[in-house]
């Protein structure tokens, strides 16, 4: 039966975009299906962690991540101006931001930037601070150059799945395709009419997020604050404000959000009486619950992102995670569609990133349990404290807020298999990133081996490969990069781990038989 797409994605925030991103550029066609009508405005996450810029640096978008951080500082530079001019004391920038652990700001003058995950980051170490507006709107210009269909103000209906595809029912009309993407959110359409189990912990907090305009915001205090009734947050842009009271889940998550509900809350947790709320130009709630899907794919139906696991927002995680999923998702569903995937190829990705989830569900549920306002908590809370004040504390959650610890459990003894591939710059002036633009996977020779070359023939357009030399790292004679950045392979010389024979099969492992022609 003729499909009219390759693939239907369900939603269109960054990890749809994403996603349709990463097969648009594999030259497979893809529908994407969003219900608004223009970019989602509604302040969610405001920075990024280093898989995600390493992921877009690599497909040649950093210069959009640094105009859209330069945007961001802007507006935090405007944040201390007003508060300056409000007459509030001690008000400066902080030390170099690393990030934060329930609150618990990490300096980044204590931070070991020499520690040797960090290495290899390359230029995408530089871009951190970009809001999750901006980012939408970065992959949304992106999705357009590469002619992804998004069809905006058209919402998912319904679905029929069979072993040859699937036909999905929208507000617009039906359409026929090969494969089906749930990237809908938390409360995912795709999920529930797959009737996918959803297991996990049950909310207990009551979140708010808004920006808005208020008088008597002087009398906050600026960044986290941690209250006998509760937690709340002011900046780090001009009218930026975040709620949290311990006293159990909202009674009715779909109300509208009202000036009053946020006003009622901050004053609740601030014990700010006058602080008053005028307009709100963006407010979301949000809780604790944490919930996620034990297998990400279900037949013709696959599921990224908040569709798949939720949690709270505390630390940042969620928007990275869902668009780590779309880049590990994208290519490996690519290559089964056009037709050259090996056996169990798209099965990897729930093993590779069903891991990931879990570990975030429980570092969001550590800070909940850190915040919480009694008196067990605030105790542990201090020690917590203590111990970020050393170098070796702040290095460890740094490490771990960031992803540079990020790794997939492949084979191989190389301590550089299964973790992003460093971005190695090399003697003819380019960097690794560089030569993933396209999207394939790269076979890079270090060691002007023409046996190692020889072992990709046949691959074609599937793998890329180069010869070059990196004088940063002598004794690496050679990488096998996929398409999203993961080393598959990785070879020392001489004698070191890294076999000819392993190569092989890794090559087989993630690009399939030789010689097998694309459909």
């Amino acid at each position: 039966m003729k499909h009219d797409a390759d693939v239907v994605v369900a939603g269109g925030g960054p990890v749809g975009l994403m996603l349709a991103c990463e097969l648009a550029l594999a030259q497979v066609s893809v529908v994407v299906l969003e219900r608004l009508t223009d970019v989602d405005t509604t302040i969610k996450a405001g920075a990024i962690n280093s898989p995600t810029a390493e992921a877009l640096y690599r497909r040649g978008m950093l210069p959009g991540l640094a105009a859209a951080q330069r945007d961001a500082y802007e507006r935090f530079r405007s944040f201390l101006r007003q508060r300056q001019a409000a007459g509030a004391t001690g008000v400066r920038q902080p030390p170099k931001f690393a990030g934060h652990f329930a609150g618990i700001m990490l300096r980044g003058d204590l931070l070991d930037e020499s520690d040797p995950d960090f290495d290899g980051l390359g230029p995408a170490a530089e871009a951190g601070f970009v809001p999750q507006e901006a980012l939408e709107r970065l992959l949304g210009a992106r999705a357009a150059e590469l002619g992804v269909d998004l069809r905006r103000g058209v919402t998912l209906t319904g679905f029929d799945a069979d072993e040859d595809g699937v036909h999905v029912h929208t507000s617009d009309g039906s359409l026929r395709t090969g494969w089906l993407a749930g990237c809908d959110g938390g409360r995912s359409t795709v999920r529930r009419l797959a009737g996918l189990p959803f297991p996990g912990t049950d909310p207990e907090i009551t979140g708010h997020q808004a920006v808005v305009e208020m008088t008597g915001a002087d009398a906050l205090g600026a960044g986290w604050n941690f209250t006998r009734t509760g937690t709340y947050v002011h900046g780090p842009v001009p009218g930026r404000i975040l709620t949290v009271e311990f006293d159990g889940p909202p009674a009715d998550r779909e109300a509208p959000l009202t000036a009053e509900e946020l006003q009622t809350a901050l004053r609740k947790v601030s014990g700010v009486a006058d602080v008053t709320i005028h307009t709100v130009h963006s407010a979301t709630r949000f809780t604790d619950n944490a919930r996620q899907v034990p297998d990400y794919r279900s037949g013709r139906v696959l599921l990224a992102g908040d569709a798949a696991h939720v949690h709270s927002p505390f630390g940042g995680q969620g928007l990275n995670l869902g668009l780590g999923d779309a880049m590990n998702l994208g290519w490996k569903l690519a290559a089964t569609v056009r037709g050259w995937a090996p056996e169990g190829l798209l099965d990897t990705y729930t093993a590779e990133r069903h891991p990931l989830g879990a570990w975030v569900l429980d570092w969001t549920r550590a800070q909940v349990a850190l915040m919480r306002p009694e008196s067990h908590a605030r105790a542990l809370r201090e020690v917590i404290a203590e111990l970020t004040g050393t170098t070796t504390a702040t290095t460890f959650f740094a490490k771990k807020i960031s992803g540079v610890l990020q790794r997939y459990d492949l084979p191989g003894d190389h301590p550089l298999t299964g973790r992003s591939a460093p971005d190695l710059e090399l003697s003819d002036g380019t960097r690794l990133a560089e030569h993933l633009h396209g999207g394939q996977g790269l076979l890079l020779d270090l060691a002007e081996d023409a046996g190692v070359r020889r072992r990709a023939t046949g691959y074609g357009e599937r793998v890329r490969v180069l010869s070059a030399r990196c004088p940063e790292r002598p004794g690496l004679a050679g990488l096998l990069v996929r398409p999203d950045g993961c080393t598959a392979w990785a070879a020392d010389s001489p004698g070191g781990p890294g076999t000819p024979d392993e190569l092989d099969a890794a090559l087989r492992r993630w690009f399939g038989t030789p010689g097998e022609a694309a459909a």
